[in-house]
């Protein structure tokens, strides 16, 4: 497509750090000209954006695994892109391409960090999911960190979210016994139903400890955490031994505005000589491809599914975003632009 020459790009940049949950009052909204490209450049139609719980932690001062996003900068996110003009050698008017685009229409770029994508082989979105940044966090979390066996029991929380669901899809197909943790029971339904669970515990009903001990009853061997808080902690009183904890995300804990809590059960990591390690999806951009390679061999052959919480319009951003934080999203959360 041919880029109208007064286009402009619609911009939303964080212009203060939030205090607990975000608000529409911590973004601004801009219609802003675009520039001229230069050699080397290209100039990106942002399609799709990726909503993902670490956005949150992004908005925060001080040291994390990336710097956080300055005040007045355009709002950090990954997304889907078609270039509409091009002085890059490499790409071509029409490519689809996946990256960090953030919140906005356009996207001007020297390529560095983007990947062309084939949307013939799969929907745009699904390259925000499984074939995207959180099935490789799903994929390396598991595989590297996790290293489950034939046989052994998994258990993932957030099961019916986009790395819960591509955790617990993966595990089996290794030949685990797998058990979700997830809000409500058409999640829980989900999780068994279509993603192929032995079981799922709704958290919201009961007992979390009994529930989860009536569907692990042999203990569990690996746990992939989203969330943080309680259910860690219930989780840690039923590890086994040389059990291996994936620390992947907290999401009940970081609108806190108290200090974050941490596992008092810590002491069963000793007692099991149990390892807990966190996973940063960045550090195993180097086999990105391999990991998309055999999920989308899966996705191909059925083995394996991929589901996208689509809403519609760049400026409902601020509210979209809070959807991952009251449990709203089914499957991966991402926001249409065009």
């Amino acid at each position: 497509m041919a880029l109208n020459n007064s286009a402009l790009n619609h911009t939303v940049r964080l212009t203060a750090r939030p205090i607990g949950e975000p608000k529409r009052s911590d973004f601004a909204f801009a219609d802003e000209p675009l520039n001229a490209l230069a050699d080397g450049q290209m100039l990106l139609k942002v399609h799709y954006l990726s909503l993902d719980p670490a956005m949150r932690g992004w908005m925060n001062e001080g040291k994390s695994y990336i710097a956080p996003v300055g005040l007045g900068d355009v709002m950090r996110s990954g997304g889907i892109g078609e270039v509409v003009e091009s002085r890059h050698p490499k790409f071509a008017v029409g490519d689809f391409v996946s990256g960090m685009t953030n919140v906005q229409t356009y996207y001007v770029t020297d390529g560095k960090g983007f990947a062309k994508i084939d949307p013939t082989l799969a929907p745009l979105t699904t390259y925000l999911n499984v074939l995207g940044m959180p099935g490789m966090t799903a994929y390396w979390g598991l595989m590297d960190v996790g290293a489950p066996k034939a046989g052994e029991t998994v258990v993932v929380s957030g099961a019916a979210g986009a790395v819960g669901a591509t955790v617990g899809q993966i595990a089996k197909i290794k030949g685990c016994r797998v058990v979700g943790i997830a809000g409500g029971q058409e999640k829980c339904d989900y999780a068994v139903n279509t993603l192929g669970f032995d079981a799922c515990v709704d958290y919201k009903a009961g007992d979390i400890r009994k529930s989860l001990k009536a569907a692990c009853p042999d203990g569990i061997d690996v746990y992939f955490d989203n969330v943080g808080g309680e259910i860690l902690d219930v989780v840690l009183t039923q590890i086994n031994l040389k059990a291996r904890i994936i620390i992947c995300g907290a999401i009940s804990q970081y609108n806190n505005t108290t200090p974050i809590k941490g596992p008092s059960n810590y002491l069963s990591l000793l007692v099991n000589r149990a390892r807990m390690e966190g996973i940063v999806v960045f550090d195993y951009a180097h086999k990105y491809k391999e990991a998309a390679i055999e999920m989308g061999g899966y996705l191909a052959a059925g083995k394996m599914v991929s589901k996208e919480h689509v809403v519609d319009g760049i400026d409902t951003f601020p509210e979209t975003l809070m959807k991952l934080f009251k449990g709203e999203n089914f499957g991966k959360l991402v926001l249409k632009v065009v």
